[in-house]
C-alpha cells in the first residue's frame, strides 16, 4: 500500500495510491500519525479500502509529506563509502547519528527556501524508514518487524552552518523546507529488496547522484537495532539512512551549491520522485 497526504499546507488529508490513481481515505483514517502507525491501522486500512467506493483525488492536488509531524527525525551520517570518501571523512566504525528538526518537513514538491545568510545549501537524496512499532533495545533479527514503510527524502544541508559554525550538525540540517518527504510511504510489501534500490538526484537536469542502497555501510536492520539501543523509536518516527556520492560539497574541482532558480529532482526505485524549485529567503 502507498500512503499519501494531499491538500493545502496545514490542511492535508490522508489518502492512498491504488494503481496510478489517488484516493481520499479521510473518512477511514484521521491522520498518519503515531496512533495510526502503532496499531493495526495499516492492515485494517488495506482490508477496508477494497470494500469502499473511495473518492478519487485529482492529480493536480498538492501532495504534503505523507505522515504527521513525527516525534523525531534521526539521521545516519556518512553511510555510503563513496560519500565519506568525497568529503574526506573516515569510514565510520559505528553509525554517526544526528537529529534534524521536524519543523523542516515539507511536501515532496514544495519549494526549497535557501536560508537567510546561507552560501552553501546542498542536496542529499536518501532512503528514509518510517517506524511502525515502538522499538527499544531491538535485535537486528527482529528490527524489520518495527518498520511501517519506506519513503523518499532529500536531506538538505547548509554546509557552512553544519561544518563551520561549531557544535553539532543539526544547525546545518534543520532549516525550514530542508526535509521534503514523499511523494508516498510504501509499505514493506511494496518493495522487493530494500537493499537493492537505485537512488538518484539531478540539479537542473544533470545527474549528480546515482547510487544504490546495496552500498549502505550499515543496512536497515542494523541501523534500526543500533538506534534503538540509545533511544526509544516511536511509531511514525523517521530514520533517514544516508546519501551516496555526488553532493555539492564533493564536486570537483570545486564544491558548488544551490542558488535561486535551480531545480532539484530526485527519486528512488519503488518510492517515486520529487522536485523542488530553489527560491531565495524572503523577509
Amino acid at each position: 500500500m502507498k500512503l499519501i497526504k494531499f491538500g493545502k499546507p496545514g490542511q492535508e488529508k490522508p489518502g492512498v495510491i491504488i494503481g496510478d490513481k489517488r484516493y481520499d481515505v479521510s473518512h477511514l483514517v484521521k491522520d498518519y500519525d503515531e496512533k495510526f502507525f502503532s496499531g493495526d491501522a495499516i492492515e485494517n486500512l488495506k482490508a477496508e479500502i477494497h470494500t469502499q467506493n473511495l473518492p478519487e483525488v485529482s492529480q493536480e492536488e498538492r501532495l504534503g509529506a505523507p505522515l504527521a509531524r513525527p516525534s523525531k527525525i534521526i539521521c545516519v551520517g556518512l553511510n555510503y563509502k563513496d560519500h565519506a570518501e568525497e568529503t574526506n571523512a573516515p569510514i565510520p566504525q559505528e553509525p554517526i547519528l544526528f537529529f534534524k528538526a521536524t519543523s523542516a518537513i515539507v511536501g515532496p514538491n514544495d519549494d526549497l527556501i535557501i536560508p537567510k545568510n546561507s552560501v552553501k545549501t546542498d542536496w542529499e537524496v536518501e532512503l528514509a524508514v518510517v517506524i511502525g512499532k515502538k522499538a527499544s533495545y531491538v535485535s537486528e533479527e527482529n528490527a524489520l518487524e518495527h518498520v511501517a514503510g519506506y519513503v523518499l527524502h532529500n536531506d538538505y544541508s547548509e554546509r557552512e552552518f553544519q561544518l563551520e559554525r561549531n557544535g553539532q550538525w543539526v544547525k546545518g540540517k534543520s532549516c525550514d523546507t530542508f526535509a521534503p518527504i514523499g511523494p508516498f510511504i510504501a509499505t514493506p510489501d511494496e518493495i522487493e529488496d530494500i537493499h537493492n534500490l537505485r537512488l538518484w538526484l539531478k540539479v537542473n537536469g544533470e545527474i549528480l547522484q546515482d547510487g544504490n542502497t546495496s552500498n549502505l555501510i550499515f543496512n536497515i536492520p542494523f541501523v534500526v537495532s543500533y538506534i534503538s539501543q540509545f533511544m526509544t523509536l516511536l511509531p511514525g518516527d523517521v530514520i533517514t539512512t544516508g546519501t551516496p556520492a555526488g553532493v555539492g560539497l564533493g564536486q570537483k574541482p570545486e564544491p558548488w551549491y544551490l542558488k535561486p532558480g535551480d531545480i532539484v529532482e530526485l527519486g528512488i526505485d519503488g518510492l517515486g520522485s520529487s522536485t523542488q524549485k530553489v527560491k531565495a529567503y524572503d523577509e
